[in-house]
């Protein structure tokens, strides 16, 4: 095996920080209706010698292993940052721990980059329930209905609760 999938498998038997943060302060949606992936971030902010940080961070994720990894190490990987670190940091930058990704598994990272961007943009706002309506159940796959908005050439879908 390749040290990538070594570090693949090794995140999928022990995904870290992994379901919903009842507490979160934000909360981050996309996911590709093409290929039936989907990830949902939550972040939990604090205050540290003036700054706003990243105290704790935790994600859902529907579809591929790669994109159970890449957020499971993201989420290890936000802890502490600043929102200025955070949002300076890209696909690459949030994939960097497994290693290069194969070109079939770049809209991974991709995603979970789009899930940070969205949780970081959000407010307290977007993190309240909001009741099911007939378009979305307001779960991972409920969303998975929601229409999609294209982001160069992944489609990128970013789903409201």
């Amino acid at each position: 095996m390749s040290d990538f999938e070594d570090k693949l498998q090794d995140a999928i038997a022990n995904p870290r920080n992994q379901g919903e943060m009842s507490d979160a302060d934000s909360v981050g949606t996309v996911g590709n209706p093409e290929c039936g992936d989907m990830v949902r971030l939550w972040l939990k902010f604090d205050e540290k010698n003036g700054r706003k940080v990243i105290d704790r961070a935790s994600f859902q994720s529907f579809g591929c292993q790669t994109a159970i990894a890449v957020a499971s190490m993201a989420t290890e990987m936000l802890k502490g940052k600043t929102v200025e670190e955070a949002e300076a940091l890209n696909s690459t930058d949030l994939s960097a721990p497994l290693g290069p990704l194969p070109p079939m598994k770049i809209h991974c990272g991709e995603m979970v980059e789009g899930a940070l961007r969205d949780a970081l943009n959000g407010d307290r706002e977007s993190c309240r329930e909001t009741p099911a309506t007939e378009s979305s159940s307001g779960t991972l796959l409920g969303d998975m209905n929601q229409p999609a908005m294209k982001s160069g050439k992944l489609k990128v879908v970013k789903l409201d609760d």
